[in-house]
């Protein structure tokens, strides 16, 4: 008789011996499959790999599959290993599909090899051109297709288009086989309508509208006259800028606490438009309390710095200005023979007086000399041009104020569209730093067309060619054709900036003119000459220039009723001409400045041979305040005042008519050109003046439009007068040595088609002789 034991063995067994049957096929199918079961031989920790077999290579050796592999012939069975080939192999970008077995003791390699890109093409892009688009996408042709790659792709050309202010956007990629394995692909681009901003709106502003936060970011509400501006369409990156806008401009204003909090951007269900959401906690206002500076460096005194302050006590407080100030201070040590400085302002905050305290500390900063300065990013522009800008060498003591001036004065060349300038410590070298100017180039050859109309030289025709960096070594060479019913004027002008590798500028202008006075003084008159100049400048704002002009002129046509004074110097007359002119600058931009003023001396002398002898000298003044500083207003309210005095006399002789003063036109406005001068007073004709002075008050303000549309407004006020000339009997010409004035009012307009100017001036102070002219009109382009 069995006992149990004994009937349930044999039972046990035999299953046993099923599970090790169906467990050893199972694994072994999956790691036929690729999958990371062990194999039965290498479970057991036995058998060799006799051969590496590869199957299913096109373009790729077997030998350079097999340099993947973790494995190699003879290698003992090592489930780990060969996971890792079939993961390096995946790595390489280079195969659709991998599959790894055994048959025997031989390891097969079976792949798909991924296409090779013949050609990859845009279709359906109208608003991005596809070189933009080439340039963003990572594939290229003869280059191994991935999926991931075209994906990557993908998201960068929507990206491109989100740039632009297109959300709507949609890009499909697809595939056209060719043979021998090679894929052309197309991104198939579905642009979509412009996504623009619909509404921004402000929440938590209590001192400042909506309408002035949104006069201060770059983005703007879509509006119709913005056709020409991209700021309505929604960028991401604008938006934060338009944070960093936003917080600059309440600590501009003396709003320390000021906090953006967030800006939200919401895209409207048919993916056409943005509401914005800005929300601000701009805090309370601080006015300044006191104001010192402190130092620990031996012999040097706060009160040596005080003049550097930009500040005072009971001014509202302004990060610009203390920034400004930080940067005065440092120079100033600098000047005073500090090499090692640092300025530290600190901020004092009495929330309940609402008063800041500051105290600029200025102690001895790290001892740091520079061991090279490296420049990256230019292709074109020699190493030397952007050397030359640098106010520090290697060796320097490094001083971070020369450095920010330095980068300034590398961006004022115009040559770059960016310039990254940073220091980076040396390794073994704590007292040593490498300087590093990182550029992006841009173009700067220029050919321009104009056309315009011109109150004093009726219609204007105007083409230039211009290199301002003549084979990468920042020579300006220029030529110029301008015509106009009264002018005509050809130049050619070449500059080098730094003359026999000083720092010293140098150049060349051929010229010739013809002009039209018959309105005025009843001639024509033709010019060509030649002049050679060379200028140095002391400092970042006093310059002196100097040069000499070799000049044929010609007084022609003299209409037969002209003045006999006039018709006595009819002619050609060969003049000769040395000057110099000192000038010391101070604006903040020499196109539109708003503050800081110019004043220059100029002096020549004529009769160094030719036959004109004359000695003219002259003096010009112009100054600038941001009114909106001073009263609270928009920063856009701009006082320029501008002053001339001249005076020419000759040598032995009378000075000729076309190197007299004319008052009237540009510098008195009211009156025709010359219309206020000395004239004869038997035909009318302008005589011109040995001396003349004249000036003017303007104001630049805002209209209340919104900022796209260009248009500023001013009002102003001239005054001037004018000396008689020489040799004339004062029995002979109207003469009158009183003032003359006008004021008047205008807009500018920085229109499509260039700058347009309409003003309309009035005179106050006049004789009966004059000749006015109320409404003047200037308009100009350049494309």
């Amino acid at each position: 008789m069995t006992t149990l034991h004994e009937r349930l063995v044999p039972v046990l067994v035999a299953v046993v011996l099923v599970a090790v049957a169906l467990l050893g096929g199972a694994g072994a199918t999956a790691w036929a499959q690729g999958t990371p079961a062990t194999p039965p031989s290498a479970a057991v920790g036995g058998g060799t790999i006799s051969r590496i077999l590869v199957e299913g290579a096109q373009r790729i050796e077997p030998d350079t599959i097999r340099t993947y592999l973790k494995v190699q012939e003879g290698d003992p069975f090592d489930r780990a290993r060969i996971d890792a080939s079939l993961k390096a192999l995946f790595a390489t970008g280079l195969f659709a599909d991998v599959a790894l077995r055994l048959e025997g003791g031989d390891l097969i390699i079976q792949v798909v090899e991924n296409p090779i890109v013949n050609r990859v093409a845009f279709e359906g892009n109208r608003r991005i051109d596809n070189d933009i688009l080439s340039q963003e996408v990572s594939l290229r042709s003869r280059m191994v297709y991935t999926r991931a790659r075209v994906q990557e792709d993908t998201e960068r050309i929507l990206e491109v288009y989100r740039r632009s202010g297109r959300y709507a956007v949609t890009v499909d990629p697809k595939l056209i086989e060719l043979p021998r394995n090679r894929v052309d692909l197309v991104f198939e681009i579905d642009e979509g309508p412009t996504t623009f901003v619909r509404r921004v709106t402000f929440m938590g502003n209590k001192v400042y509208s909506d309408s002035d936060l949104r006069s201060v970011i770059a983005t703007k509400e879509e509006r119709w006259y913005r056709i020409l501006s991209a700021g309505d369409t929604f960028d991401p990156d604008r938006l934060t800028y338009d944070r960093e806008l936003l917080r600059r401009h309440y600590l501009a204003n003396g709003y320390a606490d000021i906090e953006v909090r967030s800006a939200v951007a919401e895209l409207t269900p048919d993916r056409e438009s943005f509401f914005i959401t800005v929300t601000v906690d701009e805090g309370q206002r601080y006015r300044l309390g006191t104001v010192e500076i402190t130092t620990t460096l031996e012999d040097l005194s706060p009160e040596q710095l005080s003049e550097a302050l930009e500040m005072e006590e009971g001014d509202w407080y302004d990060a610009d200005r203390v920034e400004e100030t930080v940067q005065n201070i440092t120079d100033l040590v600098g000047a005073l023979g500090y090499a090692f400085v640092e300025v530290r302002p600190n901020v004092d905050r009495d929330r309940e007086a609402a008063i800041i305290n500051l105290t600029f500390d200025v102690r001895e900063g790290p001892r740091v000399f520079v061991e090279r300065i490296d420049i990256e990013g230019n292709v074109r522009t020699l190493d030397e041009v952007i050397r030359r800008e640098f106010l520090l060498v290697e060796g320097d003591a490094f001083n971070a104020a020369k450095l920010r001036r330095s980068r300034q004065r590398i961006q004022n060349l115009g040559f770059f569209k960016t310039v990254e300038v940073s220091n980076e410590p040396v390794v073994d070298k704590p007292d040593r730093t490498v300087i590093v100017v990182d550029i992006e180039e841009q173009s700067t050859g220029e050919l321009s067309f104009g056309v315009g109309w011109s109150s004093d030289l009726g219609a204007m025709a105007e083409v230039a060619v211009r290199e301002r960096n003549l084979l990468g070594r920042g020579q300006d060479l220029s030529a110029r054709l301008s015509w106009s019913q009264e002018r005509t004027e050809i130049d050619l002008s070449f500059t080098e900036p730094y003359f026999l590798d000083r720092p010293i500028s140098a150049g060349f202008d051929l010229f010739a003119t013809e002009e039209d006075v018959t309105d005025e003084s009843s001639y024509e008159s033709r010019q060509q000459g030649a002049s050679l100049r060379f200028g140095y400048r002391y400092s970042d704002r006093l310059r002196h220039d100097f040069n000499y002009t070799l000049q044929r002129q010609e007084i022609r046509d003299v209409s037969s009723d002209a003045s006999l004074f006039i018709k006595e110097q009819e002619g050609v007359e060969v003049v000769s001409l040395v000057g110099h002119r000192l000038t010391y600058d101070t604006r903040d931009s020499r196109l539109a400045p708003t503050e800081g003023f110019l004043v220059s001396l100029s002096n020549d002398v004529a009769g160094l041979g030719g036959d004109a002898r004359f000695v003219r000298s002259e003096v010009r003044g112009s100054a600038y305040y941001p009114m909106g500083d001073e009263l609270n207003w928009d920063p856009e309210w701009v006082v320029g005042v501008k002053g001339h005095v001249g005076y020419i006399f000759g040598l032995n002789e009378d000075v000729g008519i076309r190197h007299r003063y004319f008052l009237g036109g540009s510098n008195v406005r009211g009156f025709d050109s010359a219309g206020a001068s000395a004239e004869d007073i038997s035909t009318g004709d302008a005589l011109g003046g040995n001396w003349i002075a004249d000036g003017s008050v303007e104001m630049r303000m805002p209209l209340g439009l919104p900022d796209e549309l260009g248009l500023t407004g001013k009002v102003f006020a001239d005054v001037g007068i004018a000396g008689p000339p020489d040799g004339v009997p004062d029995a002979d010409m109207n003469y009158d040595p009183s003032l003359r004035a006008s004021f008047g009012a205008g807009v500018l307009w920085d229109s499509p088609i260039g700058p347009m100017t309409v003003e309309l001036a009035v005179p106050v102070l006049k004789e009966e002789y004059d000749e006015e002219e109320y409404f003047i009109l200037n308009v100009g382009s350049t494309f």
